[in-house]
């Protein structure tokens, strides 16, 4: 089989959630010359975009979208030995930092979206839960970011995301970086009124304006 026959069995095995497959396909992907920078772009990335359409569609649903964001990450762990030896450098759509906000211990729906931001792509810097403001703005400067993400799933922990966006404006960072919010009790009339750039109402949608926006940047 051809390389183009591999990166379309490990989409293949992605969305139908055979985690098995997808490992075997990569790794002989990967001895057929592939490069890694493929297999994450036209394997990975393009079959957890067939799952979240089919995620947005009702026929899939939150096991499948976790299943197939764990695949991703077996898929990763291949590629991680030829990646770190240094003899591919991978391009990345661009750096997000995400995290829950301070007051807010939730964090399995900041978890889905970095998985899915790292599958399509992005090098995320994953802050977890609880996470100060200054905590947000140090890793958006350290890292140099291009997205800070925030999610709080706790109504009386909102208002913690308007109070990082005045900290990003303080350090002078908040016209060098998008901000996008979610979480269960956010709504996209609040992400204005606080000053976000977005609103991600699930981990798809969240994940499909980031990467407008860096389309958009590097085109």
């Amino acid at each position: 089989m051809s390389v183009n026959d591999y990166l379309q069995k490990i989409k293949e095995c992605l969305v139908n959630m055979d985690l098995e497959g997808a490992k075997e396909n990569a790794k002989k992907a990967l001895e057929a010359g592939a490069n890694p920078q493929d297999i994450i772009s036209r394997g990975i990335a393009e079959g957890m975009d067939i799952v979240g359409r089919k995620f947005e569609e009702g026929e899939y649903f939150l096991s499948e979208l976790l299943v197939a964001g764990e695949i991703a990450k077996e898929i990763l762990k291949i590629l991680n030995p030829y990646i770190k030896s240094g003899e591919v450098k991978l391009k990345k759509l661009g750096k997000v930092v995400i995290g829950t906000v301070r007051g807010d211990l939730h964090d399995i729906g900041k978890n889905i979206v970095a998985m899915m931001l790292n599958a399509a792509g992005f090098e995320v810097i994953d802050l977890g839960a609880d996470v100060p403001p200054e905590k947000f703005v140090e890793a958006a400067r350290e890292n140099d970011a291009n997205i800070v993400a925030m999610s709080a799933l706790l109504s009386v922990t909102m208002p913690e995301m308007k109070v990082v966006i005045e900290e990003l404006r303080k350090a002078g960072l908040r016209d060098k970086v998008k901000v996008i919010v979610g979480g269960a009790p956010v709504t996209e009339e609040y992400a204005k009124e606080i000053g976000a750039d977005g609103y991600g109402e699930n981990a798809i949608e969240g994940v499909r304006i980031c990467k407008s926006w860096m389309t958009r940047q590097n085109s």
